[in-house]
């Protein structure tokens, strides 16, 4: 190599070195995506990174969660709604805030420890709270507020609630389920029983139902009575080791699909099933990618999309256009939807997969009857 070639690369890596001590450029903050078109197939999203600083200007919005017990870290829940939050954070710039509930009394206190003026929006996550919700909003009619799973008709004028109809989701699940299970019974357990929980319960009776149905099986479930409205019940959602507790009785038996409707708790179904090689099946988010190093034991997950909701409206508070009303999560708006397990997508019979998407058409469509009525 010449000397003259030699000195002008010698030039470069100087000014290199010069270029980065001075600092790269800066990046362009990422560019934040719309709303889902509600007819899109559902975004599957892991929980919430809670550290993560907004990547919009800040603006002055405040929007303040009280969680429900299992706290915001839950894998489940409480951080699939604050995830709606952070995501409003990084879209608009507002501010986010959340209080921890660890009993029943926790709700009302954290509620009024938020009506001082500076929460532009309250949020109430989960159905225990709604009582809450209600008695605030009722007293402070300028303040807004946000309810998931709680509705009231006719709606208040300062509160914007969701529920869902996760029994369409489970429905599918439990056809899924009970294609899929080896000893011909499937189990299923709650947190604590109330009319949203018992949803998922319910579409799961009805999915394997009408599989039976379909195809000549006796598949039972077992966990839940539909008709008596009673099942296997931990208490609340943080009893870790009450779920797996009550996931090896189920195993026992004779279950080896399980499907635990509380929340974290469910982390104590999912160790049960590692140990004795059975299957489980995840609630509100995509376990099998939230676990993905255990993923080959989950069949699939019923979403409930809760962060979606939330972020549009923390928009519509943004943009002034905040109105009291309902907003009923389905199949046919994407509020609910199902995620097969990773590890199952290309394994499933495709003929089970076909019969799985024309019911969900039907559901869609209004044809299916697919509701537990009591």
């Amino acid at each position: 190599m010449s000397k003259k070639i030699l000195v002008l690369v010698s030039i470069l890596m100087v000014a290199s070195m010069v270029l980065s001590a001075c600092g790269a450029p800066a990046t362009e903050a990422p560019v934040v995506t719309e709303a889902p078109v509600m007819t899109e197939a559902p975004v599957v999203t892991e929980a919430p990174v809670v550290t993560e600083a907004p990547t919009a200007a800040p603006i002055d919005v405040k929007i303040c969660n009280v969680n429900d017990m299992g706290g915001v870290d839950d894998k489940s829940f409480n951080a699939t709604a604050w995830k709606g939050v952070t995501d409003a954070m990084a879209k608009y710039g507002v501010d986010g805030v959340y209080l921890e509930s660890e009993q029943q009394s926790d709700y009302e206190k954290n509620i009024n420890s938020y009506l001082d003026g500076t929460c532009d929006l309250i949020v109430g996550i989960g159905f225990n709270i709604n009582f809450a919700i209600e008695a605030a909003a009722k007293v402070n009619l300028d303040q807004k507020f946000g309810m998931i799973d709680m509705a009231w008709d006719p709606p208040y004028p300062n509160v914007a609630a969701s529920v869902y109809e996760i029994d369409q989701a489970t429905y599918l699940l439990g056809y899924l389920a009970a294609s899929q299970t080896k000893t011909g019974i499937i189990g299923t357990y709650v947190g604590m029983l109330f009319p949203s929980t018992a949803n998922f319960m319910d579409g799961f009776y009805m999915g394997m139902m009408k599989y039976n149905e379909v195809h000549g099986t006796d598949v039972k479930l077992i966990g839940w009575d539909p008709a008596a409205y009673t099942g296997l019940e931990v208490g609340d959602f943080s009893d870790v080791d009450k779920g797996k507790t009550i996931t090896l009785g189920l195993l026992d038996e004779g279950a080896d699909i399980i499907m635990p409707v509380a929340g974290p708790v469910g982390a104590g179904t999912l160790a049960a099933v590692k140990e004795r090689g059975a299957l489980m099946v995840g609630v509100d988010t995509d376990w099998s990618v939230l676990y993905a190093e255990d993923s080959t034991f989950i069949l699939g997950s019923a979403l409930k999309r809760m962060d979606f909701w939330l972020e549009n409206t923390i928009g519509t508070v943004v943009d002034g256009s905040f109105t009291g009303n309902t907003f009923v999560g389905t199949l046919e708006n994407t509020g609910v939807a199902i995620a097969v397990g990773v590890d199952y997508k290309d394994t499933i019979d495709p003929a089970i997969l076909a019969e799985i998407d024309q019911l969900q058409a039907e559901i869609i469509a209004g044809t299916l009857d697919y509701k537990y009525v009591r």
